[in-house]
């Protein structure tokens, strides 16, 4: 496993990340999802991605459970706040920062987490609340770095542009093969500020595997037929779309790689990507991803995988 500096901080993380989105404390059972972190540590990777709405709160929980036994300083641990929690708990204001904050550190059994995230822009609040009551949290010791996730170019520029608060070292856009929006503003923006990416959906939930066959049913145990996981899928699953995925295997081949650890490799190609998240059911998907850390690929097969995707967008 490498690993990279996150943006302009002194963390260092994982190349590829393990998330929590639609796995733990929801989609997948206890005991699986425990091995799939015990796998994440034995293959090198440090850097572990939750959210407060994950579950409502069950993949924080569950998180503070097992990882309750290591050393706090063995992992950077990453969680989110914006999404609404109950009827009246959802947004960045000062007070939600404070309230969800703590609940997310009561959950995840720990004093601090090394990276908060805001995880969309809040319109109903104030940027310079939100920033204030970041910076608070930095100070105050239970936040080390802050980050956002999928925050408009604009909404990025306006908070660097405010002064004597904490500056953000992430972003966390979906970035893929298949859904490379954030090169258009987002990257170059975030890359002259000292921001990295992380990506969540590298594999554009699990599509990238190609395990979905165009004019086939899903496999029986895949995400897209999952009740708790497969609502995030279908616009992934047109049949141009899976026609496509199905001839970028023999360039991943020549590379020598599988499809997701050429997908994996393709978004590790940028710069200022510091980690790929990834998500996993089962240790051995979690063993295949991680070796695409350090893969060295030539640049032609990853421009013929580009054209591959770029013909079918057009069609």
């Amino acid at each position: 496993m490498r690993y990279r500096r996150l943006g302009s901080s002194g963390l260092e993380v994982s190349e590829i990340s393990l998330g929590s989105w639609l796995t733990f404390g929801v989609g997948v059972e206890r005991e699986r999802a425990a091995a799939v972190v015990d796998e994440a540590f034995d293959l090198g990777i440090n850097f572990i991605d939750t959210a407060n709405i994950y579950g409502r709160g069950a993949a924080e929980s569950f998180l503070g459970e097992v990882l309750a036994g290591r050393p706090r300083d063995s992992y950077v641990l990453a969680t989110k706040l914006y999404f609404p929690m109950t009827e009246t708990d959802r947004g960045l204001s000062r007070a939600q920062v404070e309230k969800q904050l703590d609940a997310s550190l009561r959950r995840l059994r720990t004093d601090y987490v090394d990276l908060y995230q805001c995880h969309r822009y809040d319109e109903e609040t104030p940027l310079e609340e939100t920033m204030a009551a970041l910076t608070e949290a930095v100070r105050s010791g239970k936040v080390r770095c802050i980050g956002f996730s999928e925050w408009p170019a604009q909404r990025i520029r306006e908070a660097l542009a405010l002064g004597g608060v904490e500056k953000f070292v992430s972003s966390q856009p979906q970035y893929s093969l298949l859904w490379r929006e954030p090169e258009k503003e987002v990257i170059p923006l975030c890359s002259a500020n000292g921001i990295s990416q992380i990506v969540w959906s590298p594999l554009a939930q699990g599509v990238l595997t190609g395990k979905y066959a165009p004019g086939s049913p899903p496999p029986a145990d895949s995400r897209a037929t999952s009740e708790a996981m497969g609502g995030f899928i279908s616009w992934l699953l047109r049949d141009e779309t899976l026609a496509a995925v199905q001839r970028l295997g023999p360039v991943a081949a020549e590379a020598g790689l599988s499809l997701a650890q050429f997908a994996l490799a393709w978004v590790l190609r940028e710069p200022n990507v510091a980690s790929a998240i990834v998500g996993a059911s089962r240790p051995e998907q979690l063993a295949e991803n991680a070796a695409a850390s350090g893969a060295q690929v030539d640049q032609a097969l990853f421009a013929r995988a580009e054209a591959i995707v770029a013909e079918t967008a057009r069609r």
